[in-house]
């Protein structure tokens, strides 16, 4: 069987690359004429995600994944072609479906025999029927279905999520369809792998209801630790024992700055916009994205009373730029709203990231980047942790406050033992723990 991925970014990369490590046959295809020449010559991914880049060359070597730009040459051999393109956030808070619709027509030429056409991106419901509707409209003899699968890809965790993960979700309305999905997904049903057969709305649904609960999740941890702090609860604890009911469960339960990356914030919204469409408005997810906001203002304002109420003329050494750790992502990150409050107040901020700087560069120009992570104590006041890279936890906090004009330490992670920073001579500060 011979795959074809429409889109080389984080979704197409992950995906097609481990559907060649299952034995298949895979192209990648993608507009970027660049990042195709990178990735055919030099190996080179995109982005940063553990494990992937020696994954690309190994299944390079073997010949079993290859790049292309060209339609032409690769549709015609396929016999599944993935839609893996971004689906942008639109102004009303919808996901943009011109490039999906882009992808559907310029294929539909190019069809041959039967194919199964497979909506990877994360797109609303309906899609699957409009892309049917597309690709007729270009080619009214292709032979095809139409089937939805989303992705449930962990960033900094995705080659094990696809290989490993909790399940997979196929959805369509043609039972040849779900039977070429089947044969598809069977070494990974074979290795323990849950497979959940439905229709294509309903799997399309699946994916904006997983994401919206899990923000929701974190929303509502976040805003229990602010209540732990004034009320002296410890979060942790609270977290650790509500967690210990299996009807909730310990994940997403840690609290932090608020939710980012590439899922949440847009996924929040355009399920939040697919209820208003429908006039059956989700007005707890309505309430999640505007509290996300505000947690992450909150944050700026606990680093500013942590530097005692002004940190004007004062520098903030920031470990962690990245929306979360393993990633280089930026989009939504915490950090691009904090950093620029505590900027506009009046503070100089040095910062360090192993992956996320030069992603971060552009969008915050008045940080000053630094080369490793003990760099930023340099004459710092504040020392604030805003990315739970485990690097971070392993310095040695007991010599660093040395280096700094003061010794507070904000830790929005939670990744330090407030005990231990206090005998090292820290004024440390955490989230929902007083």
């Amino acid at each position: 069987m011979k795959i074809a991925f429409i889109g080389t970014g984080y979704v197409g990369l992950v995906s097609g690359t481990c559907f060649s490590e299952l034995g298949f046959d895979v192209t990648c295809l993608d507009v970027d004429q660049k990042k195709i020449d990178d990735l055919t010559h030099y190996g080179k991914i995109p982005i940063y995600e553990p494990g992937l880049e020696e994954l690309v060359k190994k299944n390079m070597d073997a010949g079993r994944l290859s790049f292309s730009t060209s339609y032409e040459d690769i549709i015609p051999q396929a016999d599944v072609v993935f839609i893996a393109v971004g689906t942008p956030q639109d102004e009303d808070g919808s996901a943009d479906l011109k490039y999906v619709e882009m992808c559907a027509r310029q294929m539909a030429p190019h069809l041959s025999g039967y194919t199964v056409i497979v909506d990877k991106s994360t797109v609303p419901v309906g899609t699957a029927e409009s892309v049917e509707k597309w690709i007729k409209a270009e080619n009214a003899n292709a032979e095809f279905g139409v089937a939805s699968n989303p992705e449930f890809l962990r960033e900094g965790h995705a080659v094990s999520d696809f290989m490993d993960g909790d399940r997979v979700v196929v959805g369509a309305q043609s039972e040849k369809a779900i039977e070429v999905m089947r044969e598809l997904y069977q070494p990974l049903v074979a290795r323990g792998v849950k497979l959940f057969e439905t229709n294509a709305p309903t799997a399309e649904m699946i994916k904006y209801a997983a994401n919206a609960f899990l923000a929701m999740k974190i929303t509502f941890i976040n805003e229990v630790a602010a209540l732990s702090e004034a009320c002296g609860a410890d979060v942790m604890d609270v977290a650790d024992g509500i967690g210990m009911d299996n009807r909730i469960g310990r994940a997403f339960l840690n609290p932090g700055p608020g939710y980012g990356g590439s899922c949440f914030p847009k996924d929040t919204n355009a399920f939040a916009k697919i209820g208003k469409d429908y006039n059956e408005p989700q007005t707890l997810i309505e309430t999640v994205i505007k509290a996300n906001v505000r947690i992450k203002e909150r944050m700026a304002e606990k680093v500013v009373n942590a530097m005692g109420g002004n940190v004007q003329g004062k520098t903030v050494g920031v470990l962690g730029l990245a929306f979360k750790a393993d990633t280089d992502d930026m989009r939504d990150a915490p950090s691009l709203t904090i950093l620029p409050i505590l900027n506009e107040l009046g503070a100089k901020v040095i910062a360090f990231d192993p992956e996320a700087m030069e992603e971060a560069a552009p969008k915050m120009p008045f940080v000053e980047m630094q080369d490793t992570a003990e760099a930023v104590f340099d004459g710092a006041d504040a020392v604030l942790v805003l990315t739970e890279w485990a690097e971070f936890k392993d310095l040695k906090w007991d010599t660093l406050n040395g280096k700094m004009n003061g010794n507070a330490c904000i830790d929005l992670r939670n990744i330090l033992d407030a005990t231990a920073m206090n005998n090292a001579g820290w004024m440390y500060t955490c989230i929902g723990q007083k």
